[in-house]
């Protein structure tokens, strides 16, 4: 294993000036740092964990508290810590993945053991039990996701409000007036978790100002779940001419039962899906979709908690504008509906 002092011997300077080369304590002149940083890649030189730890106080970790839950829709989470791992690598950290459901405790134990220098959290709820330790602690933290209030945090999502009302929109100026909502499992509501409760409401608001009626039911996505949820949807409002889909794993199955009832898509029955791009343009039918942006939420996740460890980061919020792409599943309401 090459060593610190053989990189120094290497670039010609002092083992101190490797030091300060990679602790950044201290000014070094462009052409000596470009040439240990010369010599280091050469040599395939990396400092040892453990004494760069001890020298700075740091770990260079990044602890990424991602639940991972049967009732989420796991590609799009992981899609997101992928996100972030490569983010944080271009950085210089390495993460930390934590996909137990530990709430309060697996903040208590980054905090409490020096496992990381600082958080980001995902799946985050209205109520999030984890948030007043994180508020409690100097450890930087980012949230993936967006709680009831924000105070004191820094949170990075797409805008799941907006993104309710667009789809709103989007079917209202095609003439839809009865829209029905296919939500994510029922437990995601019971945790009233974040994005699904602000996609809720922001469609309802939007629906409101609009003249729409819309029904919303939960469905834990697979054949037989979306089955017995599209009978209801129709027994309850058979005039229903415009789908919102935000569960992907539902998706498929809707349109198989579409296809089976004898509804056409888009002739009959429009639907838009909020979605990752990959699920809408590979269904059966291309879906009009509001795309997850789930590479552009980790890596502002991880830039904004680099500047918080460098002392350059501020709390705030940063919500993503939501975009639709319109395809083949959407399009004017059918006559007289």
């Amino acid at each position: 294993m090459v060593t610190l002092a053989e990189v120094a011997q290497h670039a010609g300077v002092s083992a101190s000036t490797v030091s300060y080369v990679l602790s950044g304590k201290r000014s070094i002149s462009a052409i000596t740092r470009q040439r240990v940083e010369q010599s280091i890649r050469e040599l395939g030189y990396h400092p040892n964990a453990g004494a760069r730890a001890l020298a700075s106080s740091r770990s260079n970790i990044i602890a990424l508290m991602i639940p991972l839950r049967t009732d989420m829709y796991v590609p799009v989470m992981m899609e997101i810590a992928i996100a972030v791992a490569t983010t944080a690598r271009a950085h210089g950290y390495d993460v930390l993945l934590l996909t137990g459901e530990e709430g309060p405790d697996a903040v208590r134990r980054v905090t409490g053991s020096g496992l990381a220098d600082a958080m980001i959290l995902m799946d985050v709820e209205l109520e999030d039990e984890r948030l007043p330790l994180l508020r409690q602690t100097d450890q930087p933290s980012v949230l993936i996701g967006l709680p009831a209030s924000t105070s004191g945090l820094t949170c990075v999502d797409l805008d799941f409000g907006a993104t309710g009302a667009l789809c709103v929109e989007h079917l209202a100026k095609l003439g839809h007036r009865d829209i029905a909502v296919i939500g994510e499992a029922p437990a995601v509501y019971e945790r009233h978790t974040g994005f699904a409760e602000r996609t809720l409401d922001g469609l309802r608001s939007r629906a409101r100002e609009l003249g729409l009626r819309v029904l919303h039911r939960p469905c834990e996505g697979g054949y037989d779940a979306m089955a017995a949820t599209l009978a209801r949807i129709f027994d309850e409002r058979p005039g229903t001419t415009g789908l919102v889909v935000q569960n992907e794993s539902a998706v498929e199955p809707l349109l198989a039962l579409l296809r089976q009832q004898g509804r056409a898509v888009p002739e009959d029955v429009s639907v838009v899906a909020i979605c990752p791009d990959q699920v809408a343009v590979q269904a059966s039918v291309r879906l009009t979709s509001v795309a997850i942006p789930a590479q552009e939420m980790g890596r502002y996740a991880v830039e904004h908690l680099v500047a918080k460890l460098d002392g350059r980061g501020s709390e705030e919020v940063v919500l993503i504008a939501p975009e639709l792409t319109v395809r083949a599943s959407t399009g004017p309401a059918p006559a007289g509906s």
